[in-house]
């Protein structure tokens, strides 16, 4: 699917044309059009309607999520994509249907994400097709929403060095962090696995862009250190150390 019409709205120049330039070379909309503020976007969108709106929240006057819920309004409401340096508006930008969430600096792959979500989106509307899946079902999403002292708080699941299991929940380790949620290992695996994520034991599942070593145990069995804080050392099964040799382009006897 092509866009007709993209819109840029960014105060900053640069992100603005840097964006610009990865929309363009992904050939995925017919016109690219800029915004420098929200009143020129709401000029812009008066003059000729737009399919998407990658939209910047941080912006003097009118900030990107007061432009959105105008946008809302509209009869036939543009789809909205937030971008921005600052993860901590995630929660508010979705809550009013925001189709996906950008962090800066963008790159090309996770922008190649978001235009298919999009597609699916403005296909999907005013079909009789089934809902699209839950957020929390959609490997595509790449946040994941915790529990954070009583508020909902989303983290890239990138950030995410290993999950370990509790039952019928999983802890997710990040950098630092640690958080808990209701969620079975075997379901999150389902998801995550073709997102780069590999289980490796009955109790973990790593994140393979996080491996910085990986070492021969006892029976056949490896341990892999991942690049958190603490260098965690996670126990690989032996029935699983196969399959994560392969995924890692290990020969088939590894180190």
């Amino acid at each position: 699917m092509t866009f007709r019409s993209v819109l840029v709205v960014d105060d900053e120049e640069h992100a603005r044309e840097e964006l610009a330039y990865l929309l363009e070379e992904s050939g995925a909309t017919d016109e690219i059009r800029k915004a420098g503020s929200a009143a020129a976007a709401l000029v812009e969108l008066q003059e000729a309607p737009a399919d998407v709106v990658f939209l910047d929240i941080r912006m003097p006057g009118l900030d990107g999520l007061q432009l959105a819920k105008t946008l809302a309004q509209f009869t036939a409401p543009p789809a909205v994509v937030f971008v921005s340096a600052y993860e901590e508006h995630a929660v508010e930008a979705f809550a009013i249907d925001a189709t996906d969430y950008l962090l800066k600096p963008v790159s090309m792959e996770r922008l190649t994400a978001t235009l298919k979500r999009l597609e699916e989106r403005l296909s999907s509307r005013g079909s009789d097709e089934p809902a699209a899946p839950s957020r929390d079902d959609d490997a595509s999403f790449p946040f994941v929403a915790v529990d954070v002292a009583g508020k909902t708080r989303l983290i890239e699941r990138a950030e995410i060095r290993y999950v370990e299991s509790r039952g019928d929940y999983v802890r997710l380790h990040t950098y630092k962090e640690c958080y808990l949620i209701r969620r079975s290992m075997s379901s999150l695996a389902e998801l995550w696995e073709p997102e780069g994520f590999a289980r490796v034991h009955r109790s973990y599942m790593i994140n393979l862009r996080h491996v910085i070593e990986i070492q021969p145990f006892f029976n056949q069995t490896l341990m892999v250190r991942l690049n958190n804080s603490a260098e965690t050392k996670i126990p690989v099964s032996r029935r699983r150390a196969r399959e994560l040799r392969e995924r890692l382009g290990l020969g088939p006897t590894g180190p």
